[in-house]
């Protein structure tokens, strides 16, 4: 998939078409393909499966006991930003059985939403890692599930031992303000990155 930048000084009518890649992980049943269905403005792409025995013992169902389904492939969904120009979001599966699929996904990404749950914070670690490891900018979404504790996003950030400058946000994946709250927070982080990597290269 190509990404074009629009040329300096052409109107939107004139630019060519351009689309913004996120990426939406996390661990298993923390809401990514919640978040992908209340943004998408077309009916999302989600390749959910129903839970069989097979997982058994291999999905860690432990705060999420009613959880029945699971994406074994990709959520996808699309936002028109204006004329011209889209958000893509593709929502990683959870288990680490699928893991191989992120380095596919991750190609041509802006940037990364890690949805965590803090009554399973531990579960976001591997998406954390992975993101720094391969320098891909990343928010942290906090999806505040009814009944959870609610916790200071500086306990939040201490617990996931991030050293960096990665924001982190309380959010509701159900709500679509919140959803958008976290987008812009992510795409406003990244391309400030690029930015300064811009900056620094010249």
């Amino acid at each position: 998939m190509e990404y074009a930048a629009s040329e300096p000084g052409m109107s939107p009518a004139d630019s060519p078409a351009m689309a913004i890649k996120i990426l939406v992980a996390g661990g298993f049943g923390v809401g990514k393909t919640t978040m992908v269905g209340t943004i998408s403005e077309i009916r999302p792409l989600h390749t959910e499966e129903l839970l069989s025995e097979r997982g058994v013992g291999v999905d860690d169902l432990a705060g999420v006991e009613s959880k029945i389904t699971t994406t074994v492939a990709l959520d996808f969904g699309r936002i028109t930003i204006r004329d011209g120009l889209w958000l893509y979001l593709f929502g990683t599966p959870g288990q680490d059985r699928f893991w191989f699929m992120w380095d596919e996904l991750s190609v041509g990404a802006l940037g990364a939403v890690v949805l965590a749950d803090t009554r399973r914070l531990q579960d976001c670690f591997p998406a954390v890692d992975y993101f720094e490891q391969r320098g891909l900018p990343f928010v942290v979404a906090v999806n505040c599930f009814d009944g959870a504790r609610r916790h200071d996003p500086i306990k939040i950030r201490r617990a996931l031992g991030l050293d960096g400058v990665a924001p982190i946000i309380l959010c509701d994946v159900r709500r679509r303000e919140s959803v958008k709250e976290v987008l812009t927070t992510l795409v406003t982080y990244s391309a400030g990155g690029a930015f300064q990597a811009a900056q620094a290269g010249a």
